[in-house]
């Protein structure tokens, strides 16, 4: 049995996040797997690192006084999957802060001795799915812009802290002019990504 951790960021239930996220958590639910669901606006997450934490950055026991149950729940997620809109090529403040938050040495990775590369705490973790919704179009992401999200998520952050896991992002465009066939197509490629982790 597979633990999955699902991730969603976005103020809006009604949301076509909060749509996808819905999809997501549907067919988990219906598999065999466990699923832990962590909506951070629902939950009132607090995405401020606090002083404390900040303090015992570099110290033998980083202070997850304020975080203890999802760093827990990162530690044990199999699968890690985020779902959020992009705003300004970027993540979301709440999710931004939550990455900030759990993704800390003693949970995603440890400091080296000589403070160079990061030791990985993640280890257990196969793959991580990144779904998210834009209202430009793909070009200006990936032609201008060089999908700075993706990048950073695959790149800064999986990569370094969970080196077995298989990254991948499903990018909605344009989804302000956003109509049923498209949306239909989105579901099926987000229902595909998910059923792969699920065997």
């Amino acid at each position: 049995m597979k633990r999955f951790l699902v991730v969603s960021a976005h103020p809006l239930k009604e949301s076509l996040c909060g749509h996808l996220t819905a999809l997501v958590a549907e067919q988990i639910a219906a598999s065999p797997h466990e699923l832990q669901l962590f909506d951070l606006y629902q939950r009132g997450f607090d995405p401020r690192l606090s002083p404390g934490e900040r303090q015992s950055y570099y110290t033998t026991q980083y202070d997850t006084a304020g975080i203890a149950h999802d760093s827990a729940a990162l530690q044990n997620a199999d699968v890690l999957i985020l779902v959020f809109p992009t705003w300004w090529f970027g993540l979301p403040a709440i999710l931004k802060g939550w990455i900030d938050r759990v993704f800390v040495p003693g949970t995603a990775y440890d400091h080296a001795p000589d403070f160079g590369r990061m030791i990985p705490r993640l280890n257990a973790m196969t793959a991580c799915i990144a779904i998210t919704t834009l209202g430009s179009p793909w070009w200006i992401d990936r032609l201008i812009m060089f999908r700075p999200v993706r990048r950073i998520l695959g790149t800064a952050i999986i990569g370094p802290c969970a080196p077995k896991a298989r990254f991948s992002m499903l990018s909605l465009y344009n989804c302000e002019k956003l109509d049923p066939a498209r949306l239909t197509a989105f579901e099926r490629k987000v229902r595909r990504a998910i059923q792969k982790t699920l065997t």
